[in-house]
């Protein structure tokens, strides 16, 4: 198993969780006002007040206060779940990000705001060597690329910052069309950008990756070094 087909696992491991069932389908985003905030090792465990009832979530050391509204992405939803910090079983909890700016990372711990997002980009340039690829050409090609090293220059859209030491980037060059889903691309990195940053990612193709909990990506770059 590669290292980015253990993610889902790894989550729940560094946030001493124990799987006693399998995890239900996530949701898009989930929002609601902060009721209680309990923080373990690096993770913030938030009960959530929602339009249908109280809900808690695991979310990267975060500082945020109660009665503050918050909305939590790149979500993936367990039950049955034992926290052994905490020595508290969860009928049902949501794994995620917060992204939104009601709540700031704690300053102890590094985690940066968990996510960011931008418009659609222009074009960028193509960058050079012999293992160039635009977007378009990693997706397209994923098959021929598998297990390949890969140089892309893009512009970063989206980030998702400090997640199990790695950063999460969607990188666009303005090749490919959205509507054929060729005009993304996923980096995983140690590296730290921005949002709106243009940079060069080289990394290794991983493809038909399966996180499990319906988490799928046909292609992405692991591991990448990013520049600016």
């Amino acid at each position: 198993m590669k290292p980015i087909q253990l993610f889902a696992a790894l989550v729940l491991t560094s946030a001493c969780f124990t799987v006693q069932a399998s995890p239900a389908s996530p949701a898009t985003t989930l929002q609601g006002e902060v009721l209680e905030t309990q923080n373990v090792d690096s993770y913030t465990y938030l009960r959530l007040k929602t339009k249908d009832g109280e809900v808690w979530a695991a979310v990267p050391k975060t500082a945020v206060k109660q009665g503050a509204k918050v909305t939590i992405g790149s979500q993936m939803t367990m039950e049955n779940f034992e926290s052994k910090s905490l020595k508290k079983k969860f009928d049902k909890i949501v794994f995620g990000v917060v992204v939104d700016d009601s709540a700031k990372p704690a300053a102890q711990g590094g985690v940066a705001p968990a996510a960011a997002v931008s418009a659609p980009v222009a074009k960028v340039a193509k960058a050079t060597g012999p293992d160039a690829k635009n977007v378009a050409e990693v997706v397209q090609g994923k098959a021929a690329l598998k297990d390949k090293a890969v140089l892309v220059r893009g512009q970063v859209v989206k980030t998702n910052v400090g997640i199990l030491g790695k950063n999460w980037l969607h990188l666009q060059d303005g090749s490919g069309t959205a509507a054929a889903g060729t005009n993304d691309i996923l980096v995983t990195t140690k590296d730290v950008v921005a949002v709106g940053d243009i940079v060069t990612a080289k990394g290794t193709v991983r493809t038909d990756v399966n996180l499990g909990s319906g988490y799928v990506y046909p292609v992405l770059i692991e591991d990448a070094a990013v520049r600016k």
